[in-house]
């Protein structure tokens, strides 16, 4: 308990009184040597092993003082466990995530492809935002909700780690993923409410064109942050899938719209990000992560017990000990 990060001293000075003991350690030993005297002896082969219990236990005594001096030095530091509690007042921001799962993601300009770094560095940011409701939409050809805005993040970081491409028909629906996120933002009652979409091509499918998901993102007060993942030049992407379902990789150029990802970050008052490498790609989200702070405020309450009663107890204890063993079992005749 001593040292448990609990404990704190009221009265640490006390502790001086510690550096007394090899003080009085010296004095006692050279007292001990005044007042036995010395006896020569030609050999010491006819007496070893000739000391009792009695000595040896007898030796122990200035210890079971020591240890009881000490004890009660402690207890004068009044030693106190400190309880704190803290009440959290929280003003989250409501993040719906849309991620890109067309087989594109998986492209291998990224290590080992754009879809695990996806993944990986928005675990990290959901991890950094503890009291916030993040959701979770997909998309491909056609988009649905993985997972709605909630505060345990743990099942939404299962959900994240879960994501494979190939669960939806393939294509890339910008709009329908927008749009997903956007209608599950549209009843949440937060000041702050942000979508995070996350894609690595250009939208040919959906029957919603992003330019209309991202209308009703700014009528509804939606911030969107784009974010087009991808190197520049060619990159070893799938072209093609196996009967078994593999996918074929072969070069292809890299091909986002970046202007389309522009136009509705600016439309919505959010912004554009581009991310051609995993270190780029964690920059993005820690400066979202600046610049959408949640509103905290944190009132943190002490409460003190009391702790020296222990050390107070232990101490009598061993010094009654130790005078009951010095004039009775331990008694000498000066």
């Amino acid at each position: 308990m001593i040292f448990s990060p609990n404990i704190e001293f009221v009265n640490p000075e006390f502790f001086l009184l510690l550096l007394l003991l090899p003080a009085v350690g010296w004095h006692y030993l050279r007292k001990r040597r005044q007042h036995y005297a010395t006896l020569r002896m030609p050999s010491l082969a006819s007496v070893q092993g000739m000391q009792s219990w009695r000595g040896r236990l007898r030796g122990l005594l200035p210890v079971f003082r020591a240890l009881a001096f000490a004890s009660l030095v402690i207890a004068m530091a009044r030693p106190q466990e400190v309880l704190k509690e803290e009440e959290v007042n929280a003003e989250g921001v409501d993040i719906m995530l849309a991620i890109d799962l067309s087989s594109s993601m998986l492209a291998q300009d990224f290590e080992p492809n754009r879809l695990e770094v996806s993944k990986a560095v928005a675990s990290d940011f959901v991890d950094k935002r503890p009291y916030d409701r993040i959701g979770l939409a997909i998309f491909a050809g056609e988009a649905f909700t993985k997972c709605p805005l909630t505060v345990d993040h743990r099942i939404l970081k299962g959900f994240l780690g879960e994501l494979e491409c190939g669960e939806l028909q393939d294509g890339t629906a910008i709009g329908m993923g927008l749009a997903t996120a956007v209608r599950h933002l549209e009843s949440s009652e937060a000041k702050s409410k942000i979508a995070i979409l996350l894609t690595d091509g250009v939208n040919n499918a959906g029957y919603i064109q992003p330019e209309m998901a991202a209308q009703i993102a700014q009528k509804l007060g939606i911030k969107v942050y784009t974010i087009g993942v991808g190197s520049t030049g060619d990159a070893l992407t799938p072209i093609s899938r196996r009967s078994d379902g593999r996918y074929i990789f072969g070069r292809a150029r890299v091909e986002i719209d970046e202007a389309l990802l522009r136009d509705i970050a600016e439309m919505t008052q959010g912004a554009y990000f581009r991310a051609t490498s995993a270190e780029s790609l964690q920059q993005i989200y820690a400066q979202i992560d600046q610049l959408e702070k949640s509103e905290i405020e944190v009132t943190v309450i002490k409460r003190y017990n009391e702790a020296f009663h222990p050390f107070v107890f232990w101490g009598l204890v061993i010094l009654l000990m130790e005078a009951l063993l010095r004039y009775t079992v331990l008694r000498t005749i000066p």
